[in-house]
């Protein structure tokens, strides 16, 4: 700390010390005033609740299997669908609440043109929840 001192060999040299002393006030008054507010946020009416037991509905989505073997045949939950067949149930399944989620199974040697073009004609139908179902044990 820097003292004033009486002697006069160095009057005109600038004090280089910060104090301290005013920035504790500063932090005490304000650590008081923290500890006078704090009990007074947590104020809150009581109220007597009513008890009602519930359970959460939650409706879980249909799921629908469009499966493609290797010779391009497609399959709309193990029922073998023609192009036309399969535009009309994604239309219809788009439009259900919720909306059912469509997971595609493709043999391993299957072109992926006609997976594309399952994906692409789901998309233009609506169906905006699509998943891919693999088997992970198989290896290749």
């Amino acid at each position: 700390m820097a003292f004033g001192s009486l002697e006069a060999d160095d009057d005109n040299a600038p004090l280089a010390e910060i104090n301290m002393v005013p920035l504790i006030d500063v932090m005490l008054v304000l650590l008081i005033i923290f500890m006078v507010t704090a009990p007074l946020m947590t104020h809150a009416v009581k109220v007597d609740l009513p008890q009602a037991s519930s359970q959460l509905n939650v409706t879980k989505p249909d799921q629908v299997a469009l499966s493609i073997d290797k010779d391009g045949h497609t399959f709309w939950n193990e029922q073998e669908v023609d192009a036309t067949t399969l535009s009309a149930r994604m239309q219809e399944a788009a439009t259900k609440t919720p909306q059912p989620e469509l997971h595609i199974r493709a043999d391993r040697v299957t072109p992926y043109e006609h997976v594309a073009q399952a994906m692409s004609e789901a998309a233009r139908a609506g169906l905006s929840k699509i998943g891919f179902v693999t088997d992970p044990t198989v290896k290749p």
